[in-house]
């Protein structure tokens, strides 16, 4: 039912595809807010367990925010207020579910920032990342000045800032910024093979996971601490713990309910 997106729903895996493959799916207002709905859809849907973006044809997971807009309409301004009263990338950072970035050739600019919004990162061989926003005169604005110094050296961070040189994918998987690296015909089957992974893991113990270690992120270690403490309180109180339990003593795959 989208313009700019492709959604489809398997097994529990939504899969969202960038689908404006003839702009290397430069992601322009439409796209924005389409991306808006699909984020709450798979917030909304009981059936969803782990979200997998990826872009559609062979050249990009996204080129970064479609410029042919700029100075256009939506005006200046109006782009901004849109942002302001829809926080896109900060609404994916908060759902809870398991998000998977698929990215081959160009992940770059808001391309690799929404890439940067999911917990993790499988990319194609060809894949080239970066932040050229500086060689156009302007920084990255989806949060690329402060994810990117999250998940890489802040060192290295700053020179693909400032630089806005794109990395390969080797060097990606050097510095942590993916997890793994593999050829382009095997992506999508790797996507999908991590998102069983997760959905065979408690899902009530993934949300408290990743809320440990996002919020975690920005504390003092002492209250890092203790906010895990008070997570896996509730785990350990939850149902899908007492079922972990019994099926490793009788030998058998737990049947989790997310609660």
């Amino acid at each position: 039912m989208f313009d700019t997106l492709l959604y489809e729903k398997q097994d529990g895996i939504a899969w969202i595809t960038l689908n404006r493959p003839d702009v290397l799916n430069a992601i322009n207002m439409r796209m924005r807010d389409e991306l808006w709905d699909a984020a709450h859809a798979v917030r909304d849907d009981p059936d969803v367990r782990v979200v997998i973006f990826k872009g559609a044809g062979e050249r990009a997971f996204s080129a970064g925010a479609d410029i042919s807009e700029f100075g256009t309409a939506p005006s200046y301004v109006e782009s901004r207020r849109a942002r302001r009263q829809r926080d896109l990338w900060g609404f994916i950072l908060s759902l809870e579910l398991p998000l998977i970035a698929a990215v081959h050739g160009h992940t770059l600019g808001a391309g690799i920032e929404l890439s940067m919004c999911c917990d993790l990162r499988i990319a194609s061989e060809d894949a080239r990342l970066g932040l050229p926003e500086v060689s156009l005169g302007y920084i990255p604005s989806a949060g690329g000045t402060q994810t990117l110094p999250r998940h890489i050296p802040p060192g290295v961070a700053m020179q693909m800032i400032l630089t806005g040189d794109p990395i390969d994918a080797a060097t990606a998987l050097r510095y942590g910024l993916i997890q793994r690296v593999v050829p382009r015909e095997r992506l999508y089957k790797e996507a999908e093979s991590l998102a069983h992974t997760l959905m065979s893991r408690g899902p009530l113990a993934l949300r408290l996971a990743k809320r440990a270690v996002l919020e975690g992120l920005d504390l003092p270690l002492a209250q890092g601490l203790a906010l895990e403490r008070r997570l896996a309180r509730r785990a350990l109180a939850s149902a899908d713990a007492r079922e972990g339990l019994a099926a490793t003593a009788a030998g058998r795959e737990p049947r989790f309910v997310g609660a």
